[in-house]
């Protein structure tokens, strides 16, 4: 949600320095996710000064230029080269001066240098209207009033304005939030408990009257529970046009985009007080009358994107006297009924709707529009009538309009505060020390949580009716400590645990053998969201039973995820698109299922992705990418890091590797891994190679809690190394030299390793050379060359007479 400092400024009188004001939001629970500073011309024309142009003579070289005299109000004239027609002695006009940048309507930018024109010097530009930014006039340089003294500063000229634009991550509970003036009462609150001292301030509407009672539209409501209050009032007599600058730049500075200056209105008073407006065209409402009801299931309803929609016999409608609907409450406007350019009159409407409902009907139609996003979170019920007058006063202010109607209040019964018992002993078990009760009380009252009563124990309390979080005595605790400040609470000095017996295998503690394992070979680890995208398992053919949310955030966000692969590629994506290339992450997560039985099943997963180059370049060393065998090291690794190493390496069944293996221990498969498919990652905007391992951990924590590790000494005596060059047939293995090696000398053979093949034309035809070497020890004495000797004389006998293999 994107909050502007000026606009909060209307409602309190602060001065902060916006980096406080954030930290200070951020402690409050509203956290700062960035702030944008938003100017209302890019540049602020700085360096743009008030000229008086004292000579203006014909440029000797060219019949459409002028050579001017300007005085800038720093004591020395300058001279400028200018061609517009109107420029003339005696006129205040914008000058740029030599290194000024000015901006086009694009925000691309040019810098003013000093230069010669036709042979003359020129030291500046005399601007228009356009090159400025104030304005669409090229037609002439701009001329201002005769008042202004040469040297004033354009920006003083313009009233031009800087804003910061903070970016708030607020959380769903925080409906009172979802305003400029939410957030204005909370920093104020935060500013009373830190000794600054501010009022908060509503703008007036005392001044709310009826003009004429030419237009009176009827409201019926048939269901009062999904309606619990209904307001509107009609506007005549209106001029639809465009905003004035200053509500477009507030409107644009949220992120809106302004329509006319009716719509600009509704959303101007939604973003400042949080209440969301529907204006109707009254030509379109039919009878003068607005029926809010429930129109039959599968009644056809065109919307103002064009869509057509599919009612639902719960969805509460906006109607005409004939049951026409004209709008889906709370969510989305019709396309036949709302504000155009010939409008001349209309309903306002403001309205507090039952959020189940709202949220209910928005998720059926996958709407996610402002209004909706409020109405669903619950808004201020007590602040329907106040928002309604002052948007109906911004109207008539901007469109010439009359109001035209009494208001009219459907409001049967009102929704009251929460009454809640508070107990000082409660709150300081739950804090975890005590505060001073004064405390308590003015953190309470500068939250507008009313005391009712108040004892030696505890207080009673009246919370508003739009603090729909807080219900229980444990919110109110919140409540206090979150304006007290977290870090107000001193941390205790003790530290309580128990020692815990945990038979079998401790996961925490192997996951985090894996993590220290990756993290020391140059991995990072990763955390993504369990739900996901429907779309992504038909991507990579993950289908084994989806897990479907029955009230989702959003259509991406709707499944549970059957596989890690998704939530990889998406981060390699997202890395890839800032220029991060070179990738080697892991993440420890879980997959959801459903099976036939209809019953839920999770599994354990730990997932390996590797893209671009292993490491980053060097001078001593080219990069080197990432491979399929740079994969298989380290799933090797990682195995072997728990101790599991006779394992066997089979073709990978997986569906989205375009080359790939699997690792078993018997007939358990432990993890598979490979190449994954060019068109799978080009579906997530990735173009590089992108390698992946999915390890079942639920299985590989069986196979280590069958392992009993021996620990054994390290040795006392030399190690010795020999060398075999071996020809042998194209379909040896190294696989089959390694076991037979180890089938052959159990005792003394301590490795076996490969460090050289060639296949070449100097062999004959099948054969290929392999190099082997050997590392031969005994723990119990040092090896003399009989020994040696024998060891490899039975290891070079058993190559020849099993594979053929005979030596170079």
């Amino acid at each position: 949600m994107k909050i502007s400092y000026n606009w909060v400024k209307d409602f309190l009188d602060v001065e902060l320095p916006i980096e406080e004001v954030s930290e200070l939001l951020t402690d409050l629970g509203l956290e700062v996710e960035g702030v944008q500073v938003v100017e209302s011309i890019k540049g602020s024309l700085k360096g743009v000064v008030v000229g008086e142009v004292l000579t203006c003579i014909q440029h000797p070289n060219a019949d459409r230029l002028k050579i001017t005299t300007v005085d800038l109000g720093d004591g020395t004239p300058v001279q400028i080269v200018c061609g517009a027609p109107n420029v003339a002695v005696g006129q205040k006009v914008p000058v740029a001066t030599v290194g000024t940048t000015l901006y086009d309507k694009d925000g691309n930018g040019f810098k003013i240098k000093k230069g010669k024109i036709r042979g003359e010097e020129s030291f500046g530009m005399i601007c228009a209207e356009d090159e400025l930014g104030v304005g669409t006039d090229h037609d002439g340089i701009m001329v201002l009033s005769d008042d202004l003294e040469p040297g004033t500063l354009a920006s003083d000229v313009f009233e031009l304005s800087t804003d910061h634009v903070i970016e708030i991550g607020l959380t769903p509970n925080r409906a009172d939030a979802m305003s400029h003036y939410g957030v204005a009462r909370d920093l104020r609150a935060g500013l009373h408990m830190r000794g600054i001292e501010t009022s908060l301030t509503l703008p007036s509407v005392s001044h709310f009257a009826v003009d004429q009672r030419s237009l009176i539209i009827d409201i019926e409501v048939e269901n009062f529970k999904q309606v619990p209050r209904y307001a509107g009032v009609t506007i005549t007599n209106m001029k639809v046009g465009p905003s004035p600058q200053w509500l477009k730049d507030r409107l644009v500075a949220v992120g809106v985009n302004p329509i006319n200056n009716v719509v600009d209105v509704t959303n101007y008073i939604l973003h400042e007080l949080g209440q969301p407006l529907h204006a109707f065209d009254t030509y379109k409402i039919a009878g003068n009358q607005v029926r809010v009801k429930n129109l039959p299931s599968g009644t056809p309803f065109v919307t103002l994107d064009g869509v057509e929609r599919t009612l639902h016999e719960e969805d509460i409608m906006i109607c005409d006297a004939d049951s026409n609907p004209m709008c889906i409450a709370g969510i989305y406007g019709g396309l036949d009924s709302g504000v155009v350019d010939r409008t001349t009159s209309i309903f306002l409407e403001s309205a507090y709707f039952d959020p189940v409902s709202i949220r209910k009907t928005a998720k059926r139609f996958g709407l996610n529009t402002d209004a909706s996003f409020r109405f669903e979170r619950g808004i201020d019920p007590n602040m329907v009538i106040f928002a309604l007058q002052r948007a109906a006063l911004l109207i008539v202010e901007l469109t010439g309009g009359q109001i035209s109607s009494d208001i009219v209040d459907e409001y049967p019964v009102k929704i009251e505060d929460h009454l809640l018992k508070f107990s000082y002993e409660n709150a300081f078990r739950l804090i975890g020390e005590e505060l001073s009760k004064d405390t308590i009380r003015n953190i309470l009252m500068n939250l507008e949580i009313k005391i009712t009563g108040q004892t030696d124990t505890g207080l009673g309390l009246q919370v508003p009716a739009y603090r729909v979080d807080v219900t229980r005595e444990a919110d109110v605790v919140e409540e206090i400590l979150r304006v007290y400040g977290y870090n107000n609470i001193n941390t205790s000095t003790k530290l309580s645990s128990s020692i815990t017996y945990t038979k079998g295998v401790d996961e925490t503690k192997l996951e985090n053998l894996i993590a220290t394992q990756l993290t020391s070979q140059g991995f990072t680890e990763m955390m993504a969201n369990s739900l996901t995208n429907p779309q992504y398992s038909k991507i990579t053919n993950e289908t084994r039973g989806e897990v479907a949310i029955l009230n989702p955030l959003s259509s991406e966000l709707s499944v549970m995820r059957q596989g890690l692969l998704s939530s990889a590629l998406e981060a390699i994506a997202y890395n890839c698109n800032r220029k991060n290339n070179d990738l080697q992450l892991f993440e420890f997560g879980k997959t959801y299922f459903k099976t036939a039985e209809s019953s839920y099943l999770e599994e354990k997963h730990l997932s390996i992705s590797v893209t671009g180059n292993r490491q980053k370049m060097q001078w001593r060393k080219k990069s080197e990418p990432s491979d399929f065998f740079f994969l298989k090291g380290i799933v090797e690794t990682v195995l072997t890091r728990l101790g599991i190493i006779k394992i066997k390496m089979t073709p990978a069944t997986v569906t989205y590797f375009a080359e790939g293996a699997s690792f078993s221990l018997g007939k358990i498969e432990l993890v598979s891994f490979g190449r994954v498919k060019a068109s799978v990652a080009k579906e997530f905007g990735i173009k590089q190679e992108v390698l992946f391992a999915d390890f079942n951990l639920d299985q590989l924590y069986k196979m280590v809690s069958k392992k009993n590790f021996n620990v054994t000494p390290l040795p006392k005596f030399p190690e010795v190394k020999r060398d075999l060059a071996l020809l042998i047939d194209q379909e040896v293995s190294f696989e089959q030299l390694y076991n037979l090696a180890y089938k052959t000398e159990r005792s003394l053979l301590k490795s076996v390793e490969l460090f050289d093949v060639y296949e070449g034309d100097n062999l004959p035809q099948g054969k290929k050379s392999y190099a082997l070497s050997f590392i031969l020890q005994d723990p119990t004495k040092t090896l003399v060359d009989k020994d040696i000797d024998r060891v490899m004389g039975a290891l070079q006998q058993q190559f020849s007479t099993v594979l053929n293999a005979e030596l170079r």
